[in-house]
């Protein structure tokens, strides 16, 4: 652990109250920031990170009956793009073979998530984009999915409007579906210009001006690539930059429309 923050803290505190007691609040105040520098550490993306993830998506991909064949193919690219190794990848296949299983508490692997995410909304964010194109790899979502993608968002603290929201800056909510409603993947065709952007912020189109700005203003503060750190896989560091994109043409489209500059 880092003691940069409370050496710092300590002279600090001993220059401000001349006194051992300065010293001491100096160095409280700097322990405080030191856990707080180690808790926006990159995650490690080890076993703690794959063996919920991909149980998760097993679990995903058997809820509504049967686990078909573009639920495989998704879990496999998930796998692809993550970059995993033989081992890694050996884990990630064992463990969604396992949240298959009929017998499989999903919410095991709810858990393990929440631990690796830390209480860190962007990395909530990042759970949610990375199984998002298994829950939809059949088309439409199905109730029991649905259900399910729920628990895990309560249990990260994201709310039903800011999963709406990514789900249209993927393609995977319509306009006619609404901002906080679920439809079907658009056609492979579909340009970023055919998403909502009105949903990709997760407002509603009669909301005014100061509403449209705090929400791209949280969803950037959310989602912005430079939350996360240098050691995160390549794939990671892409959606969250996709993401920024997103949100940004998003607003702008809706300035433009509105006339603002």
């Amino acid at each position: 652990m880092s003691i940069v923050g409370k050496l710092v803290g300590a002279i600090v505190g001993l220059f401000l109250f001349h006194n051992p007691i300065g010293l001491l609040i100096g160095a409280m105040f700097g322990h405080m920031y030191d856990n707080a520098v180690s808790r926006r550490k990159s995650p490690s993306m080890g076993q703690g990170f794959i063996e919920p993830l991909f149980a998760f998506a097993g679990a995903l991909a058997k809820s509504d009956g049967r686990v078909s064949q573009p639920e495989i193919a998704a879990a496999e690219a998930l796998m692809s793009r993550l970059r995993l190794d033989t081992e890694q990848r050996r884990v990630a296949i064992t463990r969604f073979t396992v949240g298959k299983q009929d017998n499989f508490e999903a919410d095991s692997a709810i858990v393990g998530l929440r631990a690796w995410c830390s209480g860190r909304r962007d990395l909530a964010f990042i759970v949610l984009d990375l199984l998002l194109d298994l829950v939809y790899a059949e088309g439409a979502l199905a109730q029991a999915k649905l259900t399910l993608v729920r628990r895990l968002c309560a249990s990260l603290g994201v709310g039903e409007h800011e999963l709406a929201a990514l789900s249209a800056m993927k393609g995977y909510a319509s306009a006619a579906s609404g901002s906080r409603g679920y439809g079907q993947r658009p056609p492979p065709s579909a340009r970023p210009s055919d998403v909502d952007p009105y949903a990709v912020l997760g407002i509603e189109r009669g909301a005014n001006d100061s509403d449209v700005k705090r929400a791209y203003r949280k969803l950037m503060s959310q989602h912005h690539p430079d939350k996360l750190g240098s050691d995160v896989p390549d794939e990671i560091k892409r959606r969250a930059e996709s993401r920024a994109r997103e949100i940004n043409a998003a607003y702008e489209h809706i300035k433009s429309e509105r006339g603002q500059k």
